[in-house]
């Protein structure tokens, strides 16, 4: 009954942690803060997901197949995010500052 439990409020963590994370693509101003918003959550949902399925699961064949899934996530992840904005720095995209980061940089 704990496990489920436990393993409930990871899953929901996960959920909520997804819908912020779009949330953010949605309502942030340029790509590189719209990047950053899914590059972050994406991970941790995953992994919030994830060990909630592992609980699920128990221990076995399919939560070890889970641990690999995340592992494979973990990298892959934060990289396909750092290629994106590298990729459109040099395509010459750039991000949007503010008033007083604009005047800083015109110093």
């Amino acid at each position: 009954m704990i496990i489920d439990i436990l393993s409930w409020i990871l899953l929901m963590a996960g959920g909520i942690l997804g819908i912020i994370g779009g949330i953010g693509i949605y309502r942030f101003p340029d790509f590189y803060s719209r990047l950053h918003a899914a590059g972050i959550t994406d991970t941790l949902c995953a992994l919030l997901i994830l060990l909630g399925l592992g609980l699920q699961a128990g221990w076995g064949i399919a939560s070890f197949k889970l641990a690999l899934i995340f592992i494979f996530l973990l990298f892959t992840c934060p990289t396909a995010s750092h290629a994106l904005a590298n990729a459109a720095l040099h395509s010459g995209l750039k991000p949007k500052l503010g008033k007083d980061a604009a005047r800083l940089n015109h110093d």
